[in-house]
């Protein structure tokens, strides 16, 4: 929205300041800013309304140590996350780019999907909330429309490399005005529809879905959508849960939320800025950099929340907050063609849902094979496990979030270490 009345107000009146509205970095930030403060303000009244209405956490005693305080505990406060980001984005971004339409349905579409499920428990006072095979039928949903607007628009494209890796631009003279036209002349000049992707520690890092059905002969990238669209689907159905099952500690999720969207920012900035492509030798893609805004907004609603959610919670997030947020993280990694660094970046997520996994096969197993079924974890997710073992609830969400923050930056590392 400023974006193109500050425009107006340049190319009408040139209006003094107005023209800073043109950089990413300047309305990246300033989203940031605008997200905390929007967390800030909607936070307290949504806590003190939730409180007064008793729309509290109905919690399952599992037996763990500061389990039974945070009976009554507001839940729902993924709204004040869904709110942190869309208005925002809103405010600050290019609303006709494709790439930021894709990110605020994503959000809408996930965040309705997580508050049926919180109102059911909360208000309808079923504790199963919405069933599973909804959830999943949602989040399938979306893969489908994401899928199909990524492999069908014709504004989602990318511009190749046409010189060899070695010619990249020294990192003394990257910055140079003359290094722009240069960068260009090293990118096709036309954009072109792609199924690439980015693979980690390789050194041609790139690779393209469509090999997968080569098989079919020549004409098989016409059927390339048979197989892109289904690993998307994969990819946010699986990156959402796995948010949703770290969401067990105060600050546990939004934590490693924002740690992850910093990263991805990162990562979206040097693929939509094309000196940094062609010296990372990435795929430069044209107008993703517009994503800073949005994933500012991202993180500045997942720090914000923290101001709430840190031990001890004042809110939960709930459901309608870390569906989203996983959700919100994989179809960001697919839009800039960084989903198979997910397993790096979103280790943690990874590992809570491998966690879970494990403890059902086994005890599953077990049961079938000995009549008694045996866990691996004394508990599961894994933070679960560690609570169990006597370790204070904080001390496992700081950790895992330096573990986090461990991750993160080895994720930025992959785009050199090949």
């Amino acid at each position: 929205m400023f974006y193109y009345l500050f425009g107006f107000l340049k190319s009408e009146f040139d209006f003094p300041g107005a023209g800073v509205f043109q950089y990413f970095t300047f309305r990246a930030s300033m989203a940031i800013i605008t997200s905390l403060l929007i967390s800030l303000f909607i936070g307290k009244r949504l806590i003190k309304y939730l409180r007064k209405k008793q729309v509290g956490e109905d919690i399952r005693d599992l037996g763990l140590e500061g389990q039974v305080q945070k009976k009554g505990t507001p839940t729902m406060g993924g709204l004040i996350i869904l709110a942190s980001i869309i208005i925002p984005t809103l405010l600050f971004a290019k609303l006709n780019n494709i790439y930021i339409i894709l990110m605020l349905v994503s959000t809408v579409w996930l965040g309705t999907i997580g508050f049926i499920d919180d109102y059911i428990k909360v208000f309808k006072k079923n504790k199963k909330g919405l069933a599973g095979k909804f959830k999943i039928l949602g989040q399938v949903g979306l893969g489908l429309i994401v899928g199909c607007a990524i492999y069908f628009s014709n504004d989602v494209v990318i511009k190749e490399k046409v010189t060899k890796p070695e010619n990249y631009i020294s990192t003394k003279t990257m910055f140079k005005m003359d290094n722009f036209s240069e960068a260009q002349q090293l990118f096709s000049k036309e954009s072109v529809k792609s199924t690439k992707t980015t693979i980690p520690f390789f050194k041609n890092n790139e690779f393209d879905y469509a090999s997968l059905l080569a098989w079919l002969g020549g004409n098989y990238r016409k059927y390339a959508f048979l197989i892109f669209i289904p690993i998307v689907i994969f990819i946010i159905v699986a990156v959402s849960n796995g948010a949703n099952l770290t969401d067990g500690l105060d600050g546990l999720a939004s934590g490693t939320s924002a740690i992850i969207g910093t990263t991805l920012g990162i990562l979206a900035y040097v693929s939509g800025n094309i000196i940094f492509a062609n010296y990372l030798n990435i795929m430069y893609i044209p107008n993703i950099g517009e994503l800073t805004i949005y994933v500012g907004a991202f993180v500045g609603a997942c720090v914000g929340f923290l101001w709430y959610n840190s031990f001890p919670a004042q809110i939960f997030m709930g459901d309608t907050g870390s569906l989203s947020l996983g959700g919100i993280i994989a179809v960001f990694a697919i839009i800039i063609r960084k989903e198979l660094l997910i397993p790096i970046l979103c280790g943690v997520f990874l590992i809570q849902s491998i966690s879970v996994i494990v403890q059902v096969v086994y005890f599953k197993y077990t049961k079938k094979r000995y009549g008694a079924g045996r866990r691996v974890f004394l508990m599961s997710p894994l933070h679960h496990h560690y609570q169990k073992r006597g370790y204070h609830e904080a001390k496992i969400t700081l950790r895992f979030i330096i573990v986090g923050i461990m991750l993160a930056i080895a994720t930025v590392i992959t785009l050199k270490l090949r």
